[in-house]
């Protein structure tokens, strides 16, 4: 079996050296060592050192050479539009407030998993919501740094 030892991160590797893709949804999209299966069926496993967040555009370095491209999966999502700077403000405090992970769109539009019991309360609070099929990528927080190859700090 395939075994992915390193990943890289998006645009600091050679696109000639895909040897196939795998495409995850956010909550399998943070791993340290599980077998998955590429997008064409064939069995890898992921053993890294310790567990780290892939996202869009990742590689999985393999062991005997090459790298598998990572994909974001499309998922049940809920976009949340707010009217004011305000309301935007008191959302994002009650989306965190329940520990949820949350993405912050270019327009302003909060992105969370579809979750009809906080659909229900975010209408409630009087924000706009519409379930949609897109990428999943939250905010990692302010803690998320990892160390690079050579031991440097870096944030993902």
């Amino acid at each position: 079996m395939r075994r992915a030892i390193n990943i890289i991160h998006a645009d600091n590797w050679g696109k000639d050296e895909v040897l196939g893709t795998i495409t995850l949804p956010y909550q399998d999209r943070y791993r340290r060592r599980i077998k998955m299966h590429d997008d064409d069926g064939a069995a890898l496993l992921l053993d890294l050192a310790e567990a780290v967040q892939l996202e869009e555009g990742d590689a999985l370095v393999l062991e005997e050479g090459g790298v598998i491209a990572v994909k974001a999966a499309e998922e049940d999502v809920l976009d949340i539009q707010c009217a004011t700077t305000a309301q935007a403000a008191r959302i994002a405090w009650h989306i965190g407030n329940r520990h949820t992970p949350v993405q912050i769109l270019d327009n302003g539009i909060l992105r969370i998993t579809y979750d009809h019991v906080l659909e229900i309360m975010l209408e409630g609070l009087g924000a706009k919501t519409i379930r949609n099929k897109a990428v999943f990528s939250p905010e990692q927080g302010a803690y998320n740094i990892s160390k690079n190859t050579d031991g440097h700090l870096y944030g993902h």
